[in-house]
């Protein structure tokens, strides 16, 4: 039903704040308000360090919700009440148990092995324990994330990282699970996991690196605005249009003249 909202007044009002989603956002001016917030890092001269910020605005329904763990479990109990929440009725369970239909193959997981499809904005697999549903997202800024519930024992868990790439929330939700199903780890999941995010990004972040190390020399001055001037545009994002007042550039993009500066 068509509301005359944006996504991020629907998501709050009909999702976050019902749950009591209290430190979740879809904004990313909320985010950067809160005085407890992580810092998202990437590798860099051996260490650590916050060399990006992210601004998700423009995919905040794809991938711009900040949250905390203690918020995300109370979403998680919703997945897992197949759509009740504190005993109540909130989102139709057919409709809900619709996401998480295995709608084509994925092959298999390339760590555990397990049997792996994709549906509807979930992966659903078939493994060690069974059936379970989850996801995974990972920024180059520095975000690596993990959600994963096993629906027929009620159990569900939540990773949250600010470093990429890292295999850490799989091989934490992995030997959790171990823990839980079998009383024991069975192997170094971090590890393994740790390996297949290198063989990944590893080699792109080395060459991007070598590439874009050292600035260029002698650098190059910016021209004067106006030399910016004029219609850009390609076959994938559509006629760009850059205008100047002064020193100031507005570039003008999209079907409804979607403007930054």
């Amino acid at each position: 039903m068509p509301t005359g909202q944006s996504w991020e007044e629907v998501a709050e009002e009909r999702l976050y704040r019902p749950l009591g989603m209290a430190a979740t956002s879809s904004r990313h001016s909320d985010f950067v308000a809160r005085p407890n917030r992580a810092t998202l890092h990437v590798p860099s001269q051996g260490g650590w360090a916050a060399l990006a910020t992210r601004e998700p605005d423009a995919q905040a329904p794809a991938g711009g919700v900040s949250a905390s763990v203690r918020d995300l479990a109370q979403w998680l109990r919703l997945e897992l009440g197949t759509g009740d929440w504190e005993g109540a009725p909130f989102i139709d369970p057919g409709a809900l148990a619709a996401t998480h239909e295995p709608l084509f193959s994925r092959g298999t997981n390339p760590v555990s092995g397990a049997a792996s499809f994709y549906g509807r904005g979930w992966n659903a697999e078939f493994g060690r324990h069974g059936r379970s549903w989850g996801h995974a997202g990972a920024f180059s800024t520095g975000a690596r994330t993990l959600v994963t519930l096993y629906p027929d024992a009620g159990l569900g868990i939540v990773v949250l990282t600010n470093a990429f790439p890292t295999g850490v929330p799989e091989g934490i939700a992995d030997s959790f699970f171990d823990l839980v199903f079998d009383g024991s780890v069975s192997k170094d999941w971090v590890a393994d996991w740790d390996g297949m995010y290198s063989s990944l990004f590893g080699p792109a972040i080395a060459a991007a690196r070598a590439t874009y190390a050292s600035p260029p020399q002698p650098p190059t001055a910016a021209l004067p605005a106006a030399s910016y001037v004029g219609s850009y545009g390609n076959d994938y994002v559509g006629e760009a249009t850059v205008t100047a007042d002064g020193e100031t550039l507005t570039v003008r993009l999209g079907p409804d003249g979607v403007t930054a500066r």
